[in-house]
């Protein structure tokens, strides 16, 4: 496994129109086997961990989180995808059309870009946009080249 870090960039519109941004950046560990990139990683969410693993393909991404909350959730162009959020204070149903997506990964680094609808127990609730960057940490990049 090496050492990455990863810089998350999502952003959600509402039908108010009003835009709300979040950014993560945070060491990770990247890992490859039988034809997938994995990336893992902890995402802080308010006092709590979320594990979070990153399955990516060169058509596909696939995002599962456990801990203070757990969800899989699938990414493909033109896809749309129905999953279970479970939170302690219940679960939700998700589902994400995913309208467009680019993923473009080398050997350890890459980025990702996905532009999505979400619906939240089959009501529309916002568009967004979800951006992953993925790059060697500074103490790999020697071993790596």
């Amino acid at each position: 496994m090496e050492k990455v870090i990863v810089k998350v960039h999502g952003e959600q519109t509402g039908a108010d129109g009003e835009t709300n941004a979040i950014e993560v950046v945070t060491e990770g560990r990247h890992y490859f086997k039988n034809g997938m990139h994995y990336v893992l990683y902890d995402d802080k969410m308010a006092d709590e961990s979320v594990s979070t693993m990153l399955e990516i393909e060169p058509d596909r991404l696939r995002l599962t989180r456990s801990g203070a909350v757990a969800q899989e959730q699938h990414f493909m162009r033109g896809m749309e995808s129905t999953s279970e959020y479970k939170t302690p204070f219940g679960n939700l149903k998700l589902s994400v059309q995913t309208k467009d997506m680019t993923i473009a990964y080398g050997t350890v680094s890459g980025e990702i870009h996905v532009d999505y609808a979400l619906a939240i127990n089959g009501a529309w609730q916002s568009d967004n946009s979800l951006s992953i960057e993925i790059c060697p940490d500074a103490s790999e990049i020697g071993r790596l080249n």
